[in-house]
């Protein structure tokens, strides 16, 4: 039916992809007679089991179906409209989600500086010198990308601080985590290690971008984030009817360790793809490589030729910085590829 479009490997985004095989295998396999709706079948139970037996027995997934609907949610039942969240100026929270924080909280989002991401809670001394004013928005949660969208993890020494700092000062904690699974194989540790254990409140915990279709989770650890969020779920137009089929995503992603797998793929193939760039001089990683994210100054000739054929994004056109995400189904033949084509560009336009 589809033979004639043009699919084709892209560095644009880990949601260019498509399904995982074992994903889809799983939606065919749920998609046999009738089941009870809205989360209360066999198949939502088996697959909460897999968060518990992952994240911890205190840990709560809800599904939703979008990232930005699970950033948002997370902070629903913590942020009144006369508070704020507080995250790094480069966040997606901030800078992708059209405002729907702002929108759907009635709160604020105060952003903090940060060169590749991250933030640290001496940063936000000047924002809490006016709690209890009424003429300031009061700051309430701390949201921490992890991986940052620079592809950078916090350590877990720097997420224990975070935890510690916001209990002293009666805040929560949220971890924005599209591709928290990367940062736990860079990080070398357990999911639960990075989030129960830390003593998070709320994580937004990423499908889409890892293999699944359309399937993202909130996970809820603390009894505040729990409270009432299944309203705030329903009013927010995120309840599915036929959950069984985003659990059965997250149950072939978690039953079996196909996170695990995944992320070891791509973070593995994004670091060595940065030590082939060694070939190339006139190409710079500008950050450490953490995650399956790259981010390369590229010779602005090179940019128009290469993306002809591996489309990506100019992060930043003034000093042409290239964000170059690694997907589920690359492959080291991909590398090749991009290798080559990478030689052809260079050889056509040589840099003085």
């Amino acid at each position: 039916m589809f033979d004639d479009l043009r699919f084709s490997t892209s560095l644009g985004s880990d949601n260019h992809s498509g399904v995982h095989p074992r994903v889809m295998e799983a939606l065919l396999a749920a998609n046999r007679g009738h089941a009870h709706a809205y989360g209360m079948d066999e198949l939502c139970e088996l697959t909460a089991r897999e968060f518990k037996r992952i994240f911890g027995p205190e840990a709560e997934a809800q599904y939703v179906f979008t990232g930005t609907a699970a950033n948002v949610l997370s902070a629903s039942g913590l942020v009144r409209s006369f508070e704020a969240v507080v995250c790094s100026e480069v966040a997606h929270l901030h800078l992708d989600e059209c405002g729907a924080p702002e929108k759907f909280l009635g709160g604020k989002l105060w952003t903090i500086k940060s060169p590749d991401g991250r933030i640290q809670p001496e940063q936000i001394a000047e924002v809490l010198q006016r709690q209890g004013d009424q003429h300031f928005a009061q700051p309430r949660l701390v949201s921490l990308t992890q991986p940052t969208e620079l592809g950078v993890c916090y350590s877990l020494e720097e997420l224990h601080a975070w935890r510690k700092f916001t209990r002293e000062k009666n805040l929560m904690l949220h971890l924005d985590g599209a591709r928290l699974c990367n940062a736990a194989v860079n990080l070398g540790c357990t999911l639960r290690e990075m989030t129960a254990e830390i003593g998070v409140d709320v994580v937004s915990f990423g499908g889409t971008k890892n293999g699944l279709m359309g399937a993202e989770a909130v996970i809820l650890f603390s009894p505040k984030a729990k409270e009432n969020f299944k309203f705030y779920r329903k009013q927010a137009m995120q309840l599915s009817s036929k959950t069984r089929f985003l659990a059965a995503q997250f149950h072939a992603y978690l039953h079996g360790d196909l996170w695990l797998e995944i992320a070891q793929h791509v973070t593995a193939t994004a670091k060595d793809l940065s030590q082939r760039l060694e070939e190339f001089p006139e190409i710079r990683v500008e950050f450490p490589v953490q995650s399956n994210a790259l981010f390369v100054r590229l010779p602005k000739p090179w940019t128009s030729p290469l993306r002809e054929k591996f489309f990506f994004y100019v992060w930043d056109p003034e000093i042409n910085l290239c964000r170059w995400m690694i997907s589920f189904d690359w492959r080291e033949e991909t590398t090749e590829r991009l290798i080559s084509a990478l030689r052809e560009v260079k050889k056509c336009f040589p840099v003085k």
